[in-house]
């Protein structure tokens, strides 16, 4: 099977250090735009490192060297002269555990866009409303918009959270094990939520949970001990492995 797509994030030759411990080894792959794409592999294996590299959370670390390029569009957004700032404004991250603002709901979806210079009301009321929608929170909130958003249950406030981050108009979203804190039902939101974002968004989530990356992926990256062991088609990943780790990896005998 062979997918077409159009790269959105190019990693070249992307290699990290934390100190002596050498975590990512010369990750060469491309990222589809507008797809699913999910990192797998054994803990420690560098999934999160190569997730926060996307957004600069991983050379922001003292310690840390990182050697390589990343393009998203073509421009190399590991380039000390690209502002950090606005590689983050293009991509969201959605951590484990939801981290919504010490404020309101209201405001904590406000944030981003007060930042970036709208300061009307009722255009940022718009945008309240639209993104709290948008992650099917606003029939469940709307009564309570300036309550603070910890009295939230955490499937709540995981929404919340995309919410915010979308609210910035990124063009990636990111997600470290996205539902790895939440119950069934607010998972199963929060997966229904990324089918849905796909057509405008272009999504990489690192999950632990296989099945939860054959429900999700478009495509999928195996990473193990710092290497990308094997990318591609998330059918042809799942059903017709090319390389036996990654056979043994999803039979379970490896982990």
């Amino acid at each position: 099977m062979i997918m077409e797509f159009r790269p959105h994030v190019s990693v070249q030759n992307l290699n990290v250090f934390y100190g002596n411990e050498h975590a990512l080894k010369d990750i060469n792959v491309d990222i589809p735009e507008k797809k699913i794409t999910a990192i797998i592999g054994p803990s420690g294996c560098g999934k999160t490192t190569l997730l926060r590299s996307f957004n600069r959370l991983v050379d922001s670390v003292d310690g840390v060297k990182v050697f390589g390029k990343i393009l998203v569009h073509g421009e190399d957004i590991l380039d000390p002269k690209v502002e950090v700032t606005d590689v983050r404004k293009k991509m969201g991250l959605l951590s484990q555990k939801p981290y919504p603002l010490p404020m309101s709901i209201y405001d904590n979806v406000a944030f981003g866009p007060r930042i970036h210079g709208i300061k009307d009301k009722k255009s940022l009321d718009g945008i309240v409303e639209h993104y709290l929608r948008e992650l099917s929170l606003w029939d469940e909130v709307k009564d309570r918009l300036h309550a603070p958003a910890s009295k939230l249950s955490v499937g709540q406030q995981q929404r919340l959270c995309l919410a915010r981050g979308l609210a910035v108009e990124p063009e990636i979203i990111l997600g470290d094990e996205p539902t790895s804190a939440l119950d069934p039902k607010s998972s199963q939101h929060i997966e229904q939520r990324f089918l849905e974002l796909k057509k405008n968004y272009t999504i990489v989530i690192v999950t632990h949970v296989l099945r939860q990356a054959r429900r999700l992926a478009d495509y999928v990256l195996f990473l193990y001990f710092g290497e990308l062991i094997e990318h591609g088609p998330a059918r042809d990943v799942f059903e017709n492995p090319r390389e036996e780790m990654t056979r043994e990896y999803i039979k379970g005998v490896i982990s």
